[in-house]
């Protein structure tokens, strides 16, 4: 359990009877056999396709506190290598002969998306990181049920469910031509160009196929708008994404039975309690206070000290970079592994403030920023920092935010 004898972890870690295995939060490991007394934790997730929010506590004390923010970035960067791989099929010489249905056989049951298989293993880690610091007795989980459809139609109901906006077309090229009417949505037909062409509104990497993404123009406008020469009217736009309401409907089950299979005594909530648990109590809205309702124990004392966290990418196998010089040379994409003694990401010291590396350079020169993407210095030399920790798969950051509901006068736990 955790301790505010702050004194006595001094003196234990001095006489070398414990000894540090984390420093965010700061953890200590005893040396010499000890009693096992322990209290009920209560571990409360809020699962988020964004941002989960951590909240430990027991009935009197939180004990830890986070809020973790997942990557974003997989879909992209799997459009970007399909994207080169197909440049590469263009050439005349191929490094490998086509493949085709190779990959449909190898989805088992199961299988998830890789940008949704990401998310659910950050949020597993998340958890395992907390089991290994704190004796936590009960996990309790709050997943969200999105009707997508009657978000975009509030009086959708029965047999309508079964019949979807694209219902009696061939595929949604035929459906956003309808949907049109066969016109022009640029120049309103005053081209009188007949040849029209379905046009994704944001990139297809960014927005995908669906209807609300495409709209209709003819060649003309179409050709104009790729060479810089049209511009689109404002009034057009993507409309609402579901992207997120669509990565909890898939993720929240496979989650939930994930934890069952490795933790026992593993609760289910729903996202209307949470909401109407702190507002009866009066709490702000924010990730980490929606997980201390979820723990059920709202009379818990905060220390008001929260971790935040960021899922970094591990590995970069890119070789080269997307962009093609004369001559066709193209730059190398991945940096040395070690700059002065510094990789990315490693946790430094500059002028008593604790950041982390987001940027490097061969001479010498780095851009420390904090978490949120605040920039403290971009041209700093290698000489004024201090390594603190090499960079982790998560990154952690104690902040001190004042809310609602804290006791500024309890000092941090250890």
């Amino acid at each position: 359990m955790p301790t505010m004898r702050y004194g006595k972890v001094r003196r234990l870690l001095k006489s070398k009877q414990a000894k540090v295995v984390k420093r965010c939060p700061f953890t200590i490991q005893l040396m010499y056999e000890s009693t096992t007394h322990t209290q009920v934790v209560s571990l409360g997730i809020d699962a988020g396709s964004k941002t989960i929010g951590v909240s430990a506590t027991t009935e009197a004390t939180v004990l830890y506190e986070a809020e973790v923010t997942l990557r974003n970035d997989i879909v992209e960067l799997l459009s970007t290598r399909r994207q080169n791989r197909r440049t590469r099929r263009n050439r005349k010489t191929r490094y490998r002969q086509a493949r085709f249905d190779n990959r449909t056989h190898s989805k088992h049951q199961g299988w998830l998306a890789p940008s949704v298989q990401e998310k659910v293993d950050t949020h597993l880690t998340v958890v395992r990181k907390v089991y290994e610091i704190l004796p936590v007795s009960k996990i309790i989980v709050e997943v969200a049920a999105f009707d997508t459809q009657k978000l975009k139609n509030p009086d959708i109901s029965g047999t309508e469910y079964q019949q979807g906006e694209q219902m009696g077309f061939w595929n949604a090229r035929e459906y956003v031509l309808f949907r049109d009417g066969h016109v022009c949505q640029c120049c309103r037909g005053k081209s009188k160009d007949k040849v029209l062409n379905v046009h994704h509104i944001e990139s297809r990497k960014t927005g995908g196929d669906a209807p609300k993404n495409l709209i209709t123009l003819c060649e003309t406008c179409h050709k104009g708008y790729h060479a810089g020469k049209v511009t689109l009217p404002k009034t057009i736009h993507r409309g609402m994404s579901f992207r997120d309401a669509a990565f909890m409907g898939i993720m929240r089950w496979t989650f939930y039975n994930k934890l069952k299979e490795t933790y026992f005594n593993v609760h289910l909530t729903y996202g209307y309690i949470t909401k109407h648990t702190r507002i009866s109590n009066n709490l702000p809205k924010a990730h980490y206070i929606d997980a201390r309702c979820i723990s059920s124990n709202l009379q818990a004392v905060s220390d008001n000290v929260v971790y935040y966290q960021r899922k970094i990418r591990c590995h970069n196998r890119q070789i080269h970079k997307n962009t093609i010089f004369k001559g066709g040379i193209r730059k190398r994409n991945q940096a040395p592994y070690m700059v002065k003694g510094f990789r990315l990401f490693d946790k430094v010291l500059y002028r008593h403030e604790k950041c982390f590396i987001f940027g490097r350079r061969a001479d010498g020169r780095f851009a420390i920023r904090h978490l949120d993407g605040t920039k403290i210095n971009e041209q700093l030399s290698f000489k004024k920092l201090s390594l603190i920790e090499t960079r982790k798969n998560i990154l952690c950051e104690r902040r001190t935010p004042l809310l609602i509901g804290a006791s500024p006068d309890v000092p941090a736990a250890i």
